[in-house]
Formats: C-alpha cells, structure tokens, sequence
C-alpha cells in the first residue's frame, strides 16, 4: 500500500481526462487510497470545476468511492469581483465555506469529502468563525475530518484551540504546506503559499494527532529534468549542496532523486507525506517506488546535516 497522497491539480485541464482515469486507476491498483483536489483546479486553465468533476466521474464509473479517501479545499476560488487573485478569493467566512462545500460535493458525486481544508489564510475571517463552520459541517456527515492549507502554526492552534471550546475536540488533524528536500532562501516570496516551517513541525511533534503533508515535493521535476529550471527562490549555495546529497544518496540506494526526496520526507520526524502531481505513468510508478525505499540512518543523517 501506498504512503502517498495522489494530487489532481492539472486533472481535467494540462492532464486529459483519459490520461487522468488511467493514472487514477494505476494510482488505485497499487494500494493508493488519499486523492486531493481542490475547488480552484484549475481556474487559470478553465473554470476551476474541472478536477472536481473528473474525480467524480471517475470514482463513480469504478464504483470506487468508499475505497479513496478523498480530500478538496474551500476558501481560494476566485470570485466574479473585478480585483486580481487572491484578492478576490472566496475566503472561509461560515456561508462561504457552507457553500463552496456544498458545491464541490456536487462535482465530486459524493455526499461528503472525507478531508475538507480551509485552502489558504483569510485575514477577513475570524478563526473562530470559520472553525464553528467546518465543526457544522462535520456535525452534518458532509466532512469526515478538517485540515488547513497554507496557514501559520498559531492560527492552527488558535483553530485546534477554538474547535475545544466549542466541545468538538481539536477538530483539525491535517496540516498541508509547501515541502520539498531543497530549502529556499530565507524571506523568498511565495504569495499565499506557506513552506512547512520548523515551527510546524515542532507543532505537529508536540500534537501526534496532526498529519503533516507537502505539495510540490519534486519542485516541477527540477532534481531530475534538466529542462526544468528551479525557482529563484532556491538560488543560494545550500542548494547545490543539498543536490549533491540527494544524488549521492540515489547512487547508493540505486534509487532516483525523486524518490529519494519522497522517502526523505515519509522518513521525517515527524513524518511528511508527499502530495505528488504526475502526469504520466512513468513518473507515477517512479513516485510509488519510493513508498518502499528506506533511507539508513547513517545517509538519512548526512542528508540532514547538508546545510
């Protein structure tokens, strides 16, 4: 069985729909259960219905809804306002995130999300406000558990803290970020989107009932794809560092650097899972390997201590 998390984001736009229904379908038959979209996938390509719904033509035409653990997020689709995203995201206030949820259970087919996640931080909202809707969401069967994406650690705890008051225990248990091996450079901008601090992962340390995942883990096929160029963001000596380990580490384990990176973080204390975008077969059974590469210690040290 997989340990990773199968990310949809191109499904249905970059990713066509029977190249998507193959690469779910080899995703399943190899033990893998934990889908993730998103209400937003994809608006700068279309309407932001489309992975939705392929997701939920699929699991419907397989029959195989209660064997996924399907996640989406509320809170970043772009509203008809005429300001630039994320301006004009949606947010997570109560009758937003009601309705979005409702919406999104619609394209998906199903009658709940088994992982529902507040997308990215909403100044406008208080965090109790929308801690109370996800709560009632959950008190109605529409969302089996509550996660957040791209939020700081003290607003997951003030959600986890405001969730108790409310008598419905600490409520969010999943917390997604970006995550990769590779380490920008500190300050380097990523608009909305939130790098797993050490301060999270302290958190999570602290609170073993919090599931860490990381997006973006193979940052857009850099580590392997010499026509893929890393962000700026990750321009400073580290990075040539940290490429060296990882490669070194492929050459003993006779692994790729892809899987590597993945084993790296499901090997982490506490433990990361990837969310992995393909968008071939290759690069699926590629990622899926790295479910069963163990990192020994003494290399899983050297990879740490590369600054």
């Amino acid at each position: 069985m997989t340990k990773l998390c199968l990310g949809t984001m191109h499904f249905g736009t970059a990713v066509d729909e029977r190249t998507a229904f193959g690469l779910l379908d080899r995703f399943a038959d190899r033990g893998g259960t934990h889908v993730d979209t998103a209400n937003c996938y994809a608006t700068w390509a279309g309407t932001g219905d489309e992975s939705e719904e392929l997701i939920g033509r699929w699991h419907t035409s397989r029959g195989a809804r209660d064997r996924i653990v399907l996640a989406t997020k509320v809170g970043a689709r772009p509203t008809g306002s005429d300001e630039p995203w994320p301006f004009n995201a949606e947010g997570l206030s109560d009758k937003t995130i009601r309705t979005a949820t409702e919406a999104s259970l619609r394209r998906l087919r199903t009658d709940r999300v088994d992982v529902l996640y507040g997308h990215m931080q909403d100044p406008e909202t208080t965090v109790e406000e929308s801690v109370a809707a996800f709560a009632a969401l959950v008190g109605d069967g529409l969302a089996r558990r509550i996660g957040l994406s791209n939020h700081t650690a003290w607003r997951v705890e003030r959600a986890r803290a405001a969730a108790r008051a409310l008598g419905r225990g600490p409520l969010v248990e999943l917390v997604q970020q970006r995550c990769s091996y590779l380490q920008p450079r500190p300050g380097a901008p990523f608009g909305t989107q939130l790098v797993l601090s050490d301060e999270m992962r302290d958190y999570a340390l602290a609170n073993p009932d919090l599931t860490l995942l990381g997006y973006s883990p193979l940052l857009n096929g850099a580590y392997t794809r010499p026509d893929r160029q890393l962000m700026p963001h990750y321009s400073h000596i580290g990075t040539e560092n940290r490429l060296a380990a990882v490669r070194e580490v492929a050459r003993a384990l006779g692994a790729t650097a892809n899987q590597v990176v993945l084993a790296w973080m499901l090997g982490s204390t506490p433990a990361v899972i990837p969310v992995i975008g393909v968008s071939t077969a290759e690069q699926l059974d590629e990622c899926l390997g790295a479910s069963d590469l163990t990192i020994p210690p003494d290399l899983r040290r050297a990879m740490d201590e590369t600054a």
